[in-house]
């Protein structure tokens, strides 16, 4: 019997809700109700009642921020709350560009971001490392801070700077624009990034000199291709190749209807890769409006890919600019561009395109019923491409921007005086009698009103073959009114072409001779 309740004691014992303490045995206690609490944050909205708030109060709550974390207040910053005038809607610009901002002064930065919201936030070059990266980050998110954020140029951000990125590209609610150029994206950056950009109402995306080539970029371009918010990518100055890389952005090209503009300058796109863009522009028809392949090792080999693509497209920007086109890539173009009723701005910079090109151009302006710019600078056009482009504007009534170098290269000089007059004649060529397709009574000028002293110089142009083959020249003659003066002559071209009849007969008026100053 007595073993019966031992066992029993022993049974209710090990039941029990209150076990006996064994020797040694750990346990947590708790310091009294008053001590628990050591702080507390106000629910952002309530501290944002514009109302009750001042800007002193702001600037204040910020040196008193600074003075908690034990750090000077920076009179950049200063100056920018002094400038702040409304506080019931966003700032224009908080900009720390240039600043050190270590983890004690972003942390400092709070008092700010929970009083006043502003457009942009410029990052740039803040040298921010991963704790404060991270945290500042999370604040700008909490209080949705900003709608525009440059955090381009911080390279030591670590994983956690690059998750708190993330989380703030998925879940921000106003942030449309986001830069964060030359920083290196590795694997798990991109990996964050991609995911962030599922979900993320960004519009305008800027990832320049990121090191993107490769697997970073065929992770980016796996979500892209279902992202459907993003319209604006630049891609600039990542060495992206003419093989994986360019096969990667003609599968975005074919998949995203959304992506408007995308800049991928100063790459490696080449010949090939433009040929794989192309076949993306092709499949798609419709999405990209824009499109900047500058300085791409591009040659005119390559033109016929494009010239396939061109009269289906809906491209308004086109920026070909520092590839070697030649003559032989606008002449290719030529037609293509005609038949395109869609593009508004043409970028034909350092294209090594001479007079021939030019006069290539100009029978598309002539045609073209919607350019509104052209941009053929730093390209040996001389005076006789200028003037076709001239008499080309007289039948085109949309360019209203044509961008030229300041200075032509150099060619004939002849001096010529201001005093006498001039009239002009056409030739079919040097050797050939004048024609009369312009009399010499139809333009001429009264004895000094020609707008040049006589120590500017007049340039002329070399003869060249013009639109449909026809050489001809036009000849400005100078016929002194004073004795010891000495006429001269200079060489233009004027534009021909079966499909603009009105050039033939068109009036020559001082503005298309190009007059320089010494």
């Amino acid at each position: 019997m007595t073993g019966g309740k031992e066992d029993n004691n022993a049974e209710l014992a090990s039941m029990s809700p209150f076990p006996k303490k064994c020797k040694g045995e750990k346990h947590v206690s708790f310091p009294p109700d008053e001590e628990i609490v050591s702080g507390f944050a106000e629910h952002k909205d309530a501290l944002r009642e514009a109302d009750s708030i001042t800007l002193m109060e702001v600037i204040s709550a910020y040196k008193r921020s600074c003075l908690k974390h034990q750090v000077e207040p920076k009179s950049k910053i200063l100056e920018q709350l002094q400038e702040v005038t409304n506080l019931t809607t966003r700032a224009r610009c908080l900009d720390l560009k240039g600043e050190r901002l270590d983890y004690h002064v972003c942390e400092s930065l709070e008092d700010i971001l929970k009083l006043v919201q502003f457009d942009f936030i410029s990052l740039r070059e803040t040298e921010l490392e991963e704790n404060g990266a991270s945290s500042l980050l999370d604040m700008i998110l909490y209080y949705e801070s900003t709608t525009h954020l440059d955090i381009s140029s911080n390279t030591s951000i670590g994983v956690s700077g690059w998750k708190a990125l993330s989380h703030l590209i998925q879940q921000s609610g106003c942030l449309w624009r986001l830069d964060a150029c030359n920083m290196p994206i590795s694997e798990y950056p991109a990996q964050a990034l991609s995911k962030a950009l599922l979900t993320s109402r960004l519009a305008v995306l800027r990832l320049e000199n990121t090191c993107l080539s490769g697997r970073p970029l065929f992770t980016l371009v796996g979500t892209l291709k279902g992202n459907t918010a993003l319209q604006e990518l630049s891609l600039a100055n990542n060495n992206l190749n003419s093989f994986q890389d360019a096969m990667q952005l003609g599968e975005l090209l074919k998949y995203s209807s959304c992506i408007k503009s995308l800049d991928l300058s100063n790459n490696q796109i080449s010949d090939p890769g433009l040929e794989e863009i192309c076949e993306g522009l092709r499949v798609q028809k419709f999405g990209i409006r824009n499109l900047v392949l500058w300085n791409n090792q591009i040659t005119h080999r390559s033109m016929v890919h494009l010239a396939k693509v061109l009269p289906l497209v809906t491209l308004e920007t086109l920026n070909l600019g520092h590839n070697e086109l030649q003559n032989d890539g606008i002449q290719i173009l030529k037609e293509p561009l005609i038949a395109n009723r869609s593009i508004l701005r043409l970028g034909l910079a350092h294209t090594k395109i001479s007079c021939e090109g030019a006069v290539t151009l100009a029978e598309f302006v002539a045609e073209s019923a919607q350019i509104q710019r052209l941009d053929i600078r730093k390209n040996p056009v001389r005076t006789g491409g200028v003037m076709a482009l001239s008499l080309a504007l007289r039948i085109n009534r949309s360019l209203v921007r044509v961008d030229l170098d300041r200075n032509l290269k150099e060619e004939k000089h002849f001096h010529l005086s201001a005093e006498g007059y001039y009239g002009v004649t056409l030739r079919s060529s040097p050797s050939c009698p004048p024609r009369a397709v312009l009399p010499e009574p139809r333009w001429t000028a009264e004895p000094g009103s020609f707008p040049c002293p006589s120590s500017w110089i007049v340039r002329a142009a070399e003869e060249a073959p013009l639109l449909g083959g026809v050489w001809q020249s036009l000849s400005l003659s100078h016929r002194p009114c004073l004795p010891g003066r000495h006429g001269g002559e200079i060489i233009g071209f004027v534009v021909t072409s079966s499909s603009c009849q009105e050039l033939a007969s068109a009036l020559v008026r001082d503005e298309d001779i190009t007059v320089t100053g010494p």
